[in-house]
């Protein structure tokens, strides 16, 4: 199998929107350039980044959980997921997505994507996972993290800092994963 792309991102953007579309784009040419893309397969981000992916012929993971489609009554894998793993809590799901990939990948989002962010940044910071590529894409990310690490007081070593970088679009995010 190619190598995996984690891609977060919030449930709310519709088809359409700059969100949705920049999205969409990014799962287009993560999966043209080879990458299989991940996603917490249901809306949004999540499912244009899945739509861009399997529109350009690539493999698209879905990394669901019973407890989210039992508390949003409906709600199931969106249409171009065509793997599927299934977890029962929202912690199983959330490690799978940061532990598997080779990049991980942050679109706008709402706390879920901030809880995947930090997630992953502290996992490589401990060693708890291999390190990898986490790239926060967008002014949201920018302003919230850059202000995080100014305001840390030196919480945070310059050598933890290194390990998250930002991107301002898409196609910047894009040169950051190269091929």
């Amino acid at each position: 199998m190619s190598k995996i792309v984690s891609v977060f991102g919030g449930s709310a953007p519709k088809p359409g929107t700059p969100a949705y579309e920049d999205a969409r784009r990014c799962g287009e040419w993560l999966a043209r350039s080879g990458w299989t893309v991940a996603t917490g397969g249901y809306t949004g981000v999540m499912e244009a980044a899945s739509r861009g992916a399997h529109e350009a012929g690539g493999h698209v993971i879905g990394v669901t959980c019973s407890l989210i489609e039992n508390w949003r009554e409906g709600f199931r894998a969106n249409a171009w997921v065509k793997e599927e793993f299934k977890f029962g809590t929202l912690r199983e799901r959330l490690y799978k997505l940061v532990e598997f990939c080779d990049v991980a990948l942050a679109l706008p989002g709402g706390v879920g994507t901030l809880s995947e962010i930090a997630l992953t940044w502290s996992l490589i910071q401990t060693g708890e996972i291999k390190p990898k590529p986490l790239i926060a894409v967008g002014r949201v990310w920018a302003e919230t993290l850059t202000t995080f690490l100014r305001e840390s007081d030196g919480y945070v070593h310059p050598e933890h800092k290194a390990l998250l970088r930002m991107a301002g679009s898409v196609e910047e995010a894009m040169r950051l994963i190269g091929k």
